[in-house]
């Protein structure tokens, strides 16, 4: 038996001896925990210049407005005692003309076991996973128009939305946070046809693990969802850094062959991330992040958030609103935003926060650098996240599929209203 089985089944065998003690006190203390929930919504009305031959249901489309719901979360959770920890998440992403018969998904199910604030652990279906501080973050918080979605580096390729069932350990000692995830991902279907995708083999576990050293204000760790902007609320400095394996996770051909070549996905990830209220009343927020993706021999990947079109594309980019955004590479990623102090706006206490992400990528397959650009101003009423509207613009490259060189612009413009309710 090897230590890796070894140490899964130690932890497993210490979650199942510690649950029936922890439910023994709750009865004796005879107490109800209390169920918290709430529902969140984004709603979208977007503007897209497609990308050059794109497709919706067979009618070439060259641009095009749509209104879609971009994510649904209900979120129900509680402290079914002082150490256990129940979470769950219902929802799902991009509800819009294309999916009528969409349907709600449990994304996250879980419970956590706390034998002290530097050691818990976990296990169930959830985003608990290393690499980066965006490798899963709240979409509550997000400071720019979307979420950096090339940190879900195998989004809806082997996980779900990011989630994946395993078990994981974590813990604050200190000024430092860590977790460490062991992950089985979903089995592939899809068969690589010459170039190296995702494999279609019996899935190998997926090893993570993510440390930061905070400065200032900790960050609670309570969930594995990391806020994107604490406004005018909150000090904090941190670096961390970062990494994810998994063996024989990609090939170029048929697992069931021997002629196929087998590659194992390697990331390594450094970040910092800043968050400092001013003097003045306003607050800035900042993130810088280097990323080293191994996926396998020039894997690259075209991703279009929410895309409107159904086929087509002459360019290397593929339809609708698709851009090279995961590969074998390097990538830079940063974000900066300027939160004014609250202030009056069509007779509302609103705080203004305007910011731009950029994502900066070497990838091995292309011959240029990718650069794609979001601006994003932030309106939130009364400085709350669960009344917020968000206008953005995105800027991304096109790639000639045959130089496989950048060749021009094009953009999509977002009216994004964020509520949450209890």
């Amino acid at each position: 038996m090897t230590l890796r089985k070894k140490t899964v089944l130690i932890w497993l065998f210490l979650i199942t001896l510690a649950f029936p003690f922890s439910t023994f006190s709750q009865t004796e203390n005879n107490q109800k925990p209390k169920i918290n929930w709430n529902i969140r919504a984004q709603i979208w009305m977007r503007y897209s210049d497609l990308n050059d031959g794109s497709f919706i249901q067979g009618e070439p489309t060259s641009e095009f407005f749509d209104i879609s719901i971009r994510r649904l979360r209900i979120p129900v959770y509680s402290q079914v005692t002082p150490k256990i920890f129940f979470y769950s998440v219902f929802g799902g992403n991009n509800f819009n003309f294309k999916k009528k018969d969409a349907q709600l998904e449990i994304l996250d199910l879980y419970a956590e076991y706390t034998f002290d604030k530097s050691f818990e652990i976990g296990v169930g279906k959830s985003g608990w996973q290393g690499l980066s501080r965006w490798n899963i973050r709240s979409n509550k918080t997000l400071m720019g128009l979307d979420s950096p979605l090339f940190a879900l580096n195998s989004v809806e390729k082997n996980d779900d939305i990011g989630r994946l069932f395993g078990a994981w350990i974590k813990g604050q000692a200190g000024k430092f946070d860590y977790r460490l995830a062991f992950n089985r991902p979903f089995f592939v279907t899809v068969i690589p046809d010459g170039e190296v995708n995702f494999a279609n083999n019996k899935p190998r576990v997926k090893t993570s693990s993510y440390v930061k050293y905070q400065f200032f204000e900790h960050e609670s760790n309570k969930s594995a969802y990391q806020v994107g902007t604490y406004l005018q609320n909150k000090k904090v400095f941190n670096i961390g850094a970062g990494f994810q394996y998994q063996q024989d996770a990609m090939s170029d051909g048929d697992a069931m062959l021997e002629t196929t070549t087998f590659y194992d996905m390697k990331h390594f990830a450094a970040d910092s991330f800043l968050n400092l209220p001013l003097t003045n009343g306003d607050a800035i927020t900042a993130y810088l992040g280097f990323y080293d993706y191994d996926f396998g021999k020039d894997y690259i990947r075209n991703v279009g958030a929410n895309n409107p079109t159904s086929g087509g594309g002459i360019d290397f980019n593929g339809p609708g609103v698709a851009f090279p955004m995961i590969g074998t590479g390097t990538t830079w990623y940063g974000q900066f935003g300027y939160a004014f102090r609250e202030t009056k706006f069509l007779n509302q206490n609103v705080v203004i926060q305007p910011n731009i992400c950029v994502q900066y990528s070497d990838w091995d397959k292309l011959n240029d650098t990718m650069t794609v650009y979001d601006f994003t101003v932030n309106f939130l009423v009364n400085g709350s996240q669960s009344n917020k509207i968000s206008l953005g613009y995105q800027h991304r490259p096109i790639f000639d599929a045959v130089t496989l060189e950048q060749k021009n612009y094009k953009g999509m413009a977002v009216v994004q209203y964020q509520i949450s309710m209890k």
